[in-house]
């Protein structure tokens, strides 16, 4: 599992931390600091950011960032993507985590249980998801913060949710309920091979901009769903019951620690309905 930035262990694992945490929201300084990070003051911020979490950057690339949202936002070309229909890839880089949806209509992480009409604030819809997986992907500084579709299908419109902006890292989920406070928008989509997921992005601590322009539209897999602007965070995908079944390989890592890091494009489950003895493709196509 990735470590837990120093930062966050002491505003989420200290009393004086969480003291100033509720002082930050309070005063809505975020607004503060996006204002900073768009800036080309922010700019030096930006050399360090890629420094700090080995970012490979190109000088020439570099050299076009003027502040640190313009390398926050950044795009990358030929992204292998594993292209196989069955295949259920992971929507971006980051460390992935998986949870049963019980009869309750609900999940557990740390010592927070999740009810998915609270998530989703949609009781109707939350009762599809019974008995289903949740699958978390949580990105870090040196991740990617844009994602792909994971399947060809249908996309409906998006639901923004207003809400708070707590880190997404672990001391944060066992302090605070963050995916039930957090600011989040989520979308259904009617996939062509793992049925009806609902894919939620979750905004983070203090900046957690969320920029999804795509809704009632038809998509291909592989293709720019959105991205994160100025901080990274975390997309959570809703299956239902006996639509998807994870790799093997996984569920094995998955039995040993709690979130094991996948990249975008990345063969991750398979669609229940097709061989369980399937055999890896080798039809992975670059995706700009």
């Amino acid at each position: 599992m990735s470590n837990t930035s120093g930062s966050v262990t002491f505003l989420y694992g200290t009393s004086g931390g969480r003291f100033l945490l509720k002082l930050i929201m309070k005063l809505h300084l975020d607004r503060i600091a996006v204002s900073f990070l768009r800036s080309p003051c922010s700019k030096p911020l930006a050399k360090w950011y890629i420094r700090h979490n080995g970012i490979s950057v190109t000088p020439e690339e570099l050299a076009t960032f003027r502040s640190y949202r313009d390398m926050f936002i950044r795009t990358r070309a030929d992204v292998p993507m594993d292209m196989t229909p069955e295949h259920l890839i992971s929507p971006c880089d980051s460390w992935l985590s998986v949870f049963p949806i019980d009869e309750d209509s609900c999940f557990a992480i740390k010592n927070s249980h999740y009810r998915i009409s609270d998530f989703l604030q949609d009781e109707a819809l939350a009762q599809k998801y019974l008995g289903g997986t949740c699958l978390i992907f949580r990105l870090c500084a040196s991740d990617y913060h844009h994602y792909c579709y994971i399947d060809d299908g249908y996309q409906h419109e998006n639901h923004p949710i207003p809400g708070m902006l707590h880190s997404v890292q672990p001391i944060a989920c066992e302090t605070y309920p963050v995916f039930v406070l957090n600011r989040r928008s989520w979308c259904l989509m009617d996939t062509d091979h793992f049925g009806p997921v609902v894919q939620c992005e979750i905004g983070a601590l203090v900046v957690g901009g969320i920029c999804n322009e795509k809704e009632n539209t038809r998509f291909c897999k592989g293709s720019e769903k959105g991205r994160f602007d100025l901080a990274g965070s975390t997309i959570v995908l809703l299956f239902e019951a006996g639509q998807m079944q994870l790799r093997p390989e996984l569920l094995q890592q998955l039995s040993l620690v709690e979130e094991v890091q996948v990249k975008q494009g990345e063969w991750i489950g398979t669609a229940e309905r097709s061989s369980a003895h399937e055999v890896p493709s080798d039809e992975i196509t670059p995706v700009s």
